[in-house]
């Protein structure tokens, strides 16, 4: 065995080569100061259609970002070929900070958030009134999702002409929630798009809703196949309507500034990441009631402050209801 003496020379001392022939690892990460801005069209297996400078380029996420994952929504930054040409590949080296996330989990007990869809302005819960029936509680889940990711929620019920609107009304006319009720002949007339339209003019939506609903329809109404054409190879990455089922694609609104995101069909909408302190911020009427709550309150419980806060005329009853039904999703079922 090799001994060294106390004066070793550096030069006498052999180093391992570098099999692999790369650089060596290191904390400093590059600032892409001159990276191009982008907007995330779709995901699919690894492979993110952005739109840059209005056209669509398809990339993968850079190493150096880590285990942090873009989203359908995001604003992203990328260097590379930005020239969208047919196998081209650019590269996403920076995440720009959300102004709202739309998350779910996959059940109430999974602890793993997804996040699907970042910058939404709106969030579109599309249900019918019937064939399928309604389900409150999935709308009502849907909701707190919205309240708590920061975005505003719109409902748009279908198939009025099945059956009449006003018990659906009824049930969410104390949240004050904006609303739009078609029937299944002006889905195909285009009128109901056309109504649809004026609550998403100049804003980000994202559409969600189960099977059956008639939310594609919808969407493909919002966004004739020429408008789809900005989005370019999109279809070809994720194959013609596979979007409707597997990812969420956006869409450039037809006949006025925005955008439209159609994300998979939902079963389920699972609430364990809800923290009820954010969602108490959409009811500002309520809100400053809380501040006698004690600790960690869930806002239905003995001590909680917001009952006294009503009983004095802060706020009408109905309200508080409507609160503490949301919140109570966390701990019912959908179906209930």
């Amino acid at each position: 065995m090799r001994r060294y003496g106390k004066h070793t020379d550096e030069d006498d001392i052999r180093s391992r080569p570098n099999r692999k022939g790369n650089r060596p690892r290191t904390n400093i990460r590059p600032k892409h100061e001159d990276a191009a801005e982008g907007m995330v069209l779709t995901v699919d297996r690894g492979r993110l259609t952005c739109l840059v400078d209005g056209r669509p380029v398809l990339a993968m996420k850079a190493r150096e970002l880590g285990r942090k994952a873009a989203v359908v929504g995001d604003r992203v930054a990328l260097v590379g070929d930005l020239s969208g040409a047919k196998d081209t590949l650019a590269r996403i080296v920076r995440i720009e900070e959300r102004t709202s996330v739309l998350r779910r989990t996959a059940d109430d007990d999974d602890p793993y958030e997804r996040v699907v869809v970042a910058n939404a302005d709106q969030l579109a819960v599309v249900t019918a009134l019937a064939d399928p029936e309604p389900r409150p509680r999935l709308i009502d889940r849907c909701l707190v999702a919205a309240f708590d990711g920061g975005l505003e929620p719109l409902l748009v019920l279908t198939k009025s002409d099945l059956a009449p609107p006003d018990k659906m009304l009824e049930l969410y006319g104390d949240l004050d929630i904006p609303y739009v009720v078609t029937s299944r002949e002006e889905l195909e007339d285009g009128t109901a798009a056309d109504r649809v339209r004026e609550q998403l003019a100049g804003r980000v939506t994202a559409f969600v809703g189960h099977s059956g609903v008639g939310k594609t329809t919808l969407v493909n109404a919002l966004v004739p196949e020429e408008r789809r054409r900005l989005t370019g190879h999109v279809n070809a990455v994720t194959g013609r309507g596979r979007h409707t089922t597997t990812s969420a694609l956006a869409l450039p609104l037809d006949g006025a500034e925005g955008w439209v995101i159609d994300t998979p069909g939902v079963r389920s909408f699972g609430l364990a990441h809800v923290d009820p302190s954010r969602v108490i911020h959409a009811f500002p009427d309520l809100e400053p009631g809380t501040e006698g709550c004690p600790r960690a309150c869930s806002h239905d419980e003995p001590d909680c402050a917001l009952d006294a806060w009503v009983t004095e005329g802060h706020a009408d009853p109905a309200r508080l209801y409507s609160l503490r039904r949301l919140l109570s999703t966390r701990e019912r079922k959908e179906g209930d």
